[in-house]
């Protein structure tokens, strides 16, 4: 076609631009020619290769992204160096780049500072918290587990990690500093020997910031706190929430060892009157951890599962359509619950109850990307265990889930959807 031809006049081009050429480019031609061949890459060329077209005409995603980037503003990074350099003094003398302080202070270097999320500022005064339009909330429990335990230090390890990020993504051209407002919040003083009372104060801490209009990113922490945060959002609003919950175990059981423990929030949860079973979406459940005591309360509740054969049947972004679907029916906000353990093991090796046979981290990162851009009232990544993880990998995946629902949120203009539906005084558990 029109490529075919284009092509065969550029050959003829560069066929009469090498007959012009110097005798020693030709000799050097031939030589890389000859490599070439010896190395069995195939056939060489002097002039232009062949095998593609211009990678900008038309251009592909990534030259697009490039050009995205240039849209962006500059001004909170350039505000941040000038506070950098009067709170951390002016670098000395020796220092060429004079936005670089004496004391680190900022997102840089990234192996030095407090780590906070994403170097976000760390708001001590939680009445303060409604300043920002997102806030970040650690909930370092994990009493409800039930084999491996060490997610109490979950968002220890989500945050170390976190230094690792800018808070720009190429791909979607998304710059969180400057397009808005982050804070960690630090953590809920949960009580490690005592679920409910660990309960109460998860639902009084997420109650309160949602209350205050900024969208909470919680850290976990087990899986028994999807009931209380869950719970603390709920109680701040009279409109109807669903629950898009991506893991490999129902959660759905009421008791295990007779307590509500990491196994069973979705029971309870949907016990609350304006969050309905109906509205539970749970994506990736199987394997060989599902207890019957689940899979018949979820039948007898009518939840919505999607198993893995789903996925492979229907495809990821079919099920995600089908999962907002089935979340936002008679609803009026959705709630998302990410399990570290979805994921396939081996990418995970840092949680409680791995299961083979998971999600793919672009999977993962397609389906959370797809149900944030519909807008959230709120989210948690949970099963984080570092005593278990590799060289911080499964750390770094939950950072990725928390930034790219953010990310996902903002580039389609649904962060802060959630204010819609605030209605209710903040009232103390």
């Amino acid at each position: 076609g029109a490529f075919d031809e284009r092509a065969r006049r550029e050959r003829q081009e560069s066929a009469a631009e090498g007959a012009s050429a110097p005798a020693a480019s030709g000799k050097m031609a031939a030589a890389v020619g000859g490599a070439v061949r010896r190395l069995g890459l195939g056939r060489a060329s002097a002039g232009r290769r062949w095998h593609h077209p211009d990678p900008r005409k038309p251009p592909t995603l990534g030259w697009r992204a490039a050009e995205k980037e240039a849209a962006l503003p500059t001004a909170r990074w350039r505000a941040e160096q000038e506070e950098a350099l009067r709170l951390g003094l002016p670098g000395a003398s020796s220092i060429e780049d004079r936005t670089i302080p004496t004391f680190s202070r900022g997102e840089l270097p990234h192996f030095a500072g407090i780590n906070t999320f994403l170097k976000a500022p760390y708001v001590e005064d939680i009445r303060d918290v409604g300043k920002y339009d997102a806030a970040v909330l650690g909930v370092p429990f994990d009493g409800g587990c039930t084999y491996r335990s060490g997610t109490r230090f979950g968002p220890q390890g989500i945050r170390r990690i976190s230094a690792l990020y800018t808070p720009y993504n190429y791909e979607t051209g998304v710059d969180l500093r400057e397009q808005m407002t982050l804070c960690d919040a630090g953590d809920v003083f949960t009580i490690p020997a005592n679920l409910e009372k660990s309960f109460d104060q998860i639902s009084n801490a997420v109650a309160h910031v949602f209350a205050s209009g900024a969208f909470p990113v919680l850290l976990g922490g087990d899986h028994s706190i999807g009931f209380p945060t869950v719970r603390g959002i709920a109680s701040m609003t009279s409109k109807r929430i669903g629950i898009i919950h991506v893991d490999r175990h129902a959660d759905i059981q009421e008791k295990d060892l007779d307590e509500r423990m990491h196994t069973t929030p979705y029971f309870h949860a949907t016990n609350l009157p304006n969050v309905r079973p109906e509205n539970l979406v749970q994506v990736g459940i199987g394997g060989w951890q599902v207890p019957r005591a689940a899979v018949e309360e979820a039948r007898r509740r009518r939840t919505n599962i999607f198993t893995m054969g789903d996925i492979e049947l229907h495809g990821i972004e079919k099920v995600a359509e089908m999962a907002l679907e089935l979340a936002w029916d008679g609803t009026d906000a959705v709630y998302l619950s990410y399990d570290i353990d979805s994921l396939e093991a081996a990418f995970v090796p840092g949680t409680g109850w791995p299961e083979p046979g998971g999600l793919l981290p672009r999977e993962a990162l397609k389906l959370v990307g797809l149900v944030a851009a519909e807008g959230l009232c709120g989210m948690e990544v949970v099963e984080v265990s570092p005593p278990y993880d590799v060289s911080d990998i499964t750390s770094l995946m939950a950072l990725r889930i928390c930034v790219d629902a953010l990310g996902a949120q903002v580039a389609n203009g649904t962060l802060g959807k959630h204010r819609s539906i605030i209605d209710k005084e903040f009232t103390p558990f």
